[in-house]
């Protein structure tokens, strides 16, 4: 099958001046700092915060521990999704240029799917740690309050992007689909990016929390692939890239 792109489509891969290489590099760089901030987010999920993150702990313990880990919290959670949003930014731009002009329908659709995922990790981090200051406030004088908007919050943040991975998913499995088409990006990766991405779509059934860790740990693996894909070969990917 043919697909026919315009020249319009054709010059964001090819850059007359230049540019491409530099927005690959950027964009590897940026893959790495997402596995970064994912691999730090589990640790520190799976260890010091085992107690918090716990689905059997109450609210009233969570705020406990809340108050006496405040600013750990607010580095986690700016790590997890504000500093994880930003390089999702260059990283689809990156990916974007890469693969839009053999599979535009396919590129743009993942690059639209960044975007929001990018949003809503912006406006959960920013919920949280306004949030963990309103309820470490709150818990100095009234204990109770401070537990209804502890939950309060926590429902809000995790329909946001702390309790699915739904729009995660789906970009990363779009990204895929167009890597397999396209030929430009490696065959394992994009194996590895598919079945993340069904984890991700799997995180939204209510049940299957432990899912959660599977995305986690597939992103992981795939976003150091991507990274390191795009700092080899930072152009379109024509030479090297199909192994």
């Amino acid at each position: 099958m043919t697909i026919s792109t315009s020249p319009a489509a054709a010059s964001t891969t090819v850059d007359p001046k230049g540019h491409e290489p530099s927005l690959g590099r950027i964009g590897g760089a940026a893959a790495l700092l997402a596995s970064g901030t994912f691999a730090y987010g589990i640790a520190m999920f799976a260890t010091t915060f085992a107690d918090y993150t716990d689905p059997d702990a109450t609210p009233a313990e969570s705020v406990d521990f809340l108050v006496d880990h405040q600013g750990m919290l607010l580095a986690w959670y700016l790590g997890i999704f504000i500093v994880f949003g930003a390089a999702l930014v260059p990283l689809a731009l990156a990916l974007r240029q890469r693969l839009v002009a053999r599979t535009p329908l396919l590129a743009n659709a993942a690059a639209v799917f960044a975007a929001i995922w990018a949003a809503l990790m912006f406006a959960t981090g920013m919920i949280s740690n306004i949030g963990i200051e309103a309820v470490a406030d709150l818990a100095e004088t009234d204990p109770d309050r401070a537990a209804s908007v502890w939950s309060a919050i926590d429902v809000v943040t995790n329909g946001l992007g702390g309790g699915n991975e739904l729009v995660g998913g789906i970009w990363i499995g779009l990204v895929s689909l167009a890597g397999f088409v396209s030929g430009r990006l490696p065959r394992w990766l994009n194996a590895v990016g598919l079945a993340t991405a069904v984890a991700g779509l799997v995180t939204v059934v209510p049940a299957a929390e432990a899912v959660e860790m599977v995305f986690g740990l597939g992103s992981i693996v795939w976003f150091i692939g991507t990274g390191v894909t795009l700092l080899r070969h930072p152009g379109d990917g024509a030479d090297g890239d199909r192994a």
